[in-house]
């Protein structure tokens, strides 16, 4: 029987081997570094506290992933916890199972995101509604709506983020909400990362697109309808899910091996035969005819054999450019910001799933609301609320580098500083670090297509996921590089073209048509 070793237990890896056991006889060997699966889309525990990374919204415009996701953990078919205290209208699933008696259960959850910017809340993405109108008052407002009128007659050739982000928003409205903001997410300004990062992550939207949607000037057919606003989120967080899928895998007569790290990979330049890897009990080599690696690109080729990469793709690879991450979970018995929406929540805390911090004297990027995700995702959802604080980094800078104590002491300072508790409410807290969140779109990454070739010609090799592409892929995305793999093997297709062009059309990732 012919064997797949399949590099990292996250969504691309866990999906390539269900669908090698699904749709072919090839035997697939899942090695995980961690003793997790999951990936970035993990789920972590801090006393009787769930961690989601990052957050996850299980949305996908494919529909197979959403059967595979509702296949894996039902929708749910009674209220949760918090709908059921507030009597709160919710979306049911007919014959669904119910979340306060099973565990294994899909939540419908409503989508808010709102930016906090100037102590005011502001619709994300950012639009030109009512509550901006209102927000931004009148002088800022003229600014806006002239410069965007400058773009719109002196448009910029597209060469970065900056040129992108202009053209759709005029230059007033970047500055606010765009220039800084992605400096605090990326350690870059716009003008010094590549426009692919926009085609990619916020198309078809526009101050046009906004204002049209405000006065009701785009049909319901046609209406983009960018950010969904329900999701489907699993009962303790999206590590379910993935764990859920691991127990499927090795059910089918998949193997999921944790605690397993690839020393180095077997074979020639043209086709891999196998890996040597560190586990608990020492080393050990596995054949391979077919290896899937969604490991980082810069370790993929450390570990190819000599022959496989030029010097050149090595180091370009060595040097393609990161972002890490940082999460603060914070438990707290209040917060004082005030549920001003008309949807009700337990102990009348905002509504929103994530908060974008865009004030400029705060390190912050994002605010998590757990509650909000999922009631279960903490003991007490009715008398305390759970954080979690996002921060963006480069590994071994000074954040990255400061001790627990003191960065969580900070963290609290910045929550305190925007009137969003006080230290004295505060509970219990945990600070995470995780590498390589977020591939970025500057530096070596221009000369990536030479490594890309490169990798191509190793017959049997495919990358797949967020980090085994590089690219900025969302899960459903990095579930479909894997789909597009399984069906090159089992096709037997000339090109893995398919697989790279996972995400790349010109239509934004959340976007559908109703």
């Amino acid at each position: 029987m012919a064997q797949a070793i399949i590099i990292g237990a996250g969504p691309a890896g866990l999906t390539a081997a269900y669908e090698l056991l699904r749709q072919t006889d090839i035997h697939p060997i899942v090695l995980e570094k961690e003793a997790f699966v999951g990936g970035i889309a993990r789920t972590m525990t801090y006393h009787g506290c769930h961690i989601d990374v990052g957050g996850h919204r299980f949305f996908s415009k494919d529909q197979r992933i959403m059967d595979l996701w509702k296949e894996l953990l039902p929708e749910q078919g009674a209220p949760s916890k918090d709908d059921l205290i507030l009597q709160r209208p919710c979306t049911l699933q007919a014959g669904g199972p119910d979340p306060e008696k099973t565990n294994d259960v899909m939540l419908i959850r409503t989508r808010l995101s709102r930016i906090l910017y100037l102590h005011h809340f502001f619709p994300y993405p950012v639009s030109i509604g009512w509550t901006t109108i209102k927000n931004l008052g009148f002088t800022r407002l003229m600014k806006i709506g002239l410069s965007y009128i400058h773009a719109c007659i002196h448009p910029r050739e597209e060469k970065n983020l900056e040129d992108f982000m202009v053209n759709r928003f005029g230059e007033e409205l970047y500055h606010m909400f765009f220039r800084d903001y992605t400096h605090k997410v990326w350690g870059r300004y716009p003008d010094a990362i590549d426009a692919d990062w926009g085609s990619q992550r916020i198309k078809g939207v526009s101050i046009l697109k906004a204002l049209a949607n405000l006065f009701g000037q785009k049909k319901t057919s046609d209406k983009e309808t960018s950010f969904i606003d329900r999701f489907l989120y699993p009962k303790y967080g999206p590590g379910q899910l993935w764990q859920t899928m691991q127990q499927k895998v090795e059910g089918m007569g998949g193997e999921v091996r944790l605690n397993h790290q690839v020393v180095r990979l077997l074979g020639t330049k043209e086709k891999l035969t196998g890996v040597v890897v560190m586990t608990p009990e020492g080393e050990q080599t596995l054949t391979a005819d077919y290896v899937f690696s969604s490991m980082p690109i810069a370790e993929l080729a450390d570990k190819l054999p000599t022959e496989a990469m030029s010097s050149q793709s090595r180091t370009i690879a060595e040097k393609l450019p990161y972002r890490d991450f940082i999460t603060v979970g914070i438990l707290t018995d209040k917060v004082n910001l005030k549920n001003t929406t008309n949807r009700p929540t337990l102990g009348n805390i905002p509504p929103d799933c994530w908060i974008y911090v865009q004030e400029p004297d705060v390190l912050m990027g994002r605010l998590q609301i757990f509650n909000n995700w999922s009631p279960y995702l903490l003991p007490d959802p009715e008398h305390q609320v759970w954080l979690g604080l996002e921060y963006f980094c480069r590994e071994n800078d000074g954040m990255w580098n400061m001790r627990d104590k003191d960065f969580i002491t900070m963290a609290i300072r910045e929550l305190e500083s925007m009137g969003i508790l006080q230290a004295k409410d505060v509970k219990d807290t945990v600070r995470y670090r995780v590498e390589k969140a977020y591939p970025a779109y500057f530096d070596a990454y221009e000369d990536f297509p030479v490594v890309r070739r490169e990798l191509d010609k190793i017959k049997n090799l495919y990358c797949i996921g967020r980090n085994g592409q590089h690219r900025y892929n969302n899960m459903d995305h990095s579930m479909l590089t894997a789909y597009e793999a399984v069906r090159n093997i089992r096709e037997a297709l000339p090109t893995k073209e398919n697989v790279w062009n996972v995400n790349t059309e010109q239509s934004y990732q959340e976007t559908k048509k109703g």
